[in-house]
């Protein structure tokens, strides 16, 4: 098993790289979050991932540790492939994944190409413990009300605020007020952005 290849970047696009380490060419399967932070670099450093079928080896890499590490995770998960993972974490950040698991936010999952309702209960049922107790981003993840949340970040949106910055807000608003109701926390989200 290979643990990383260093080595310059001799082709790069969206969903795969070339790594040229030691005179030898790596056809490594990346996800948009790794591109981004590969993307502009002449030399790189991926953690890898193999997986052995059949037919082929097949080579997986990630810029960080908590990425490789959540696509492990889903890939244990009955009915997730490596390719399926692969576009969940080019869809979702590994933070918005951990979080939608943890507080079970099936259609936050059902929302990424070939994941169906099914398949992201399973998801939430096989990782939310294991991703519940893993700090994503050095901070531990609470599951706050879901209907609340989505309900005023949906307002908020929809009154046209940027959801990133609306996102922020209600989440530290929920973990301030956890007994605030959705009303109280759009009202106090508007006076904050």
């Amino acid at each position: 098993m290979y643990e990383f290849i260093r080595g310059a970047v001799a082709d790069l696009n969206p969903a795969s790289v070339v790594v040229d380490a030691g005179g030898i060419g790596y056809f490594i399967n990346i996800s948009l979050n790794t591109y981004s932070k590969v993307s502009g670099k002449q030399e790189t450093n991926l953690l890898i991932h193999q997986v052995v079928r059949e037919d082929a080896h097949v080579l997986y890499g990630f810029a960080e540790r908590r990425e490789r590490d959540l696509f492990r995770n889903l890939i244990s998960v009955s009915g997730v492939g490596a390719s399926t993972a692969i576009m969940m974490l080019s869809s979702l950040n590994p933070d918005e994944i951990a979080a939608a698991v943890t507080t079970g936010n099936v259609d936050v999952l059902k929302a990424v190409k070939g994941i169906g309702a099914k398949t992201a209960q399973r998801i939430i049922i096989d990782l939310k413990d294991k991703l519940g107790k893993m700090p994503e981003s050095g901070q531990i993840l609470i599951s706050p009300d879901n209907t609340l949340r989505n309900e005023a970040l949906s307002a908020l949106v929809m009154l046209g605020f940027a959801k990133k910055d609306a996102d922020k807000a209600v989440s530290k608003i929920i973990q301030e007020d956890p007994e605030a109701t959705v009303e109280r926390v759009i009202k106090t989200a508007l006076k904050r952005l």
